[in-house]
């Protein structure tokens, strides 16, 4: 599939305006100059032809597809385009096998652009390995999530991770008057804006979104008795059939809602929390963004006062990759709810931070040696592992003895709460640990 095999004006005008207006040249893209500036890595390795398989990874429309387009042509590739919303592992085998015949007979490669790469399973991304291990193919996945969770380890040392960045005002002014100036149809209206700033927030981040937004609206609003066209903020609302739900998935209020949920299940409100949850799913957040961060909660929040809540977040988070939405929403609320009626600790955080600013601050003391390893004859002469008890010998299987170095031999660092299961920690360590940690200073 070559998306520049026929760029004559009666094709160009029947493909959508995101389609038309799709670059030639490096140098009309938009965005990304980290990648595509001078002596960046991309236009690096345009000038050299000398093209690497690769993932971009970031938000809809910030020009993954185009960029892969555009490489593929610049470098005269033959280009394949996959989804793997719809494609299988036996579409991978036939790509594979085209891409086989067009190196062996006429010494051409092939660039496999798959869109949605993280929707293809283990077994579907296990296929591409040995191809583009061989160069037999040149990879390029396009995802909106973090490829480390969802691209398989060997596939991902074979490619390099490229991050695309959401586009700004800038660039979203720079594709509007391109499209209003260049595209072979909108060049000819006489185009007029009531705020071309509320057509860029309705496009939420999205240059794919805007365009096909802006060619409807055009349509819809027509030309007035002097050849104007009018496109007013009526007419966009119409166009972009928007709830406007206040969610820019990529911006400020992204942000704002998933800090209002984070601190509802922190403050023990499940009714908060649900409805931030429903404002997140109603807006187009990824169901696993929100369980990765309940997961995060979890262990920061109510740590050990519940030791479950964590299995219950890291459950949800299988589920809601397992089978997806709609159904995973039912997942995320009861999980949000849980930890909104979980008790609340946040000592295992508080002792990683104190104890890592300790690590930071403080010069590296040596360990104990009563507790270092003794493999060697050489390491027992020296005292190593000499004194050390062995726990499950004593009483209670508690044994008197120093684990910090001597010069922290004061610290405590974790600080059990009394509430839920941490009420017990706490008992255990005043009862035992702490007391007997005060019997062996004593000795000193």
């Amino acid at each position: 599939m070559d998306l520049f095999d026929n760029n004559s004006p009666e094709t160009l005008m029947s493909r959508p305006l995101a389609e038309r207006l799709r670059p030639n040249k490096l140098d009309e893209f938009v965005g990304q100059k980290h990648l595509v500036g001078k002596g960046k890595p991309i236009n690096l390795m345009l000038e050299s032809k000398s093209i690497v398989s690769m993932i971009f990874w970031g938000p809809p429309g910030v020009g993954k597809t185009t960029l892969a387009l555009l490489i593929s042509k610049l470098v005269d590739a033959d280009f394949i385009q996959l989804s793997a919303v719809s494609a299988g592992v036996k579409d991978v085998r036939e790509a594979i096998d085209k891409a086989e015949r067009s190196l062996k007979y006429y010494g051409k490669r092939t660039i496999l652009f798959i869109d949605e790469i993280h929707r293809f399973n283990k077994s579907q991304q296990d296929s591409l390995l040995h191809s583009v291990e061989k160069g037999i193919l040149i990879l390029i996945g396009a995802t909106t999530e973090n490829p480390s969770f969802e691209v398989i380890s060997p596939l991902l040392s074979r490619c390099r991770v490229y991050t695309l960045e959401e586009l700004g005002k800038t660039d979203f002014e720079k594709i509007l008057k391109r499209a209003v100036g260049e595209d072979i149809l909108l060049k000819d209206f006489k185009i007029k804006f009531e705020d071309e700033k509320f057509l860029i927030s309705l496009s939420n981040g999205d240059a794919r979104r805007l365009l096909n937004g802006l060619e409807l609206a055009v349509k819809l609003a027509g030309a007035d008795e002097d050849g104007v066209t009018n496109i007013t903020n009526a007419i966009l609302k119409d166009a972009f059939q928007t709830n406007y739900i206040k969610y820019d998935k990529n911006a400020e209020e992204h942000y704002n809602i998933i800090s209002a949920f984070i601190k509802s299940l922190r403050g023990s409100d499940p009714d908060a929390a649900v409805y931030w949850l429903a404002r997140m799913l109603k807006g187009g957040e990824d169901p696993k963004f929100i369980a990765r961060r309940m997961v995060v909660l979890a262990s920061e929040d109510i740590g050990n006062a519940d030791p479950y809540a964590i299995t219950m977040a890291v459950s949800a988070f299988t589920a809601c990759d397992y089978i997806g939405m709609p159904e995973a929403r039912i997942i995320l609320s009861q999980c949000a709810t849980y930890l909104a009626c979980s008790p609340k600790s946040n000592a295992s955080y508080m002792a990683i931070s104190a104890a890592e600013g300790d690590v930071n601050t403080l010069p590296s003391y040596d360990v104990p040696l009563h507790l270092r390893n003794a493999p060697t004859k050489l390491m027992k002469e020296l005292g190593y592992h000499k004194g050390y008890k062995y726990a499950h010998d004593f009483e209670g299987h508690y044994a008197e003895q120093l684990y910090l170095p001597q010069e922290l031999k004061d610290k405590i660092y974790y600080n059990p709460s009394e509430m839920g299961r941490e009420e017990k920690f706490k008992k255990y360590l005043d009862e035992t640990k702490r007391n007997k940690k005060s019997k062996i200073k004593n000795k000193k």
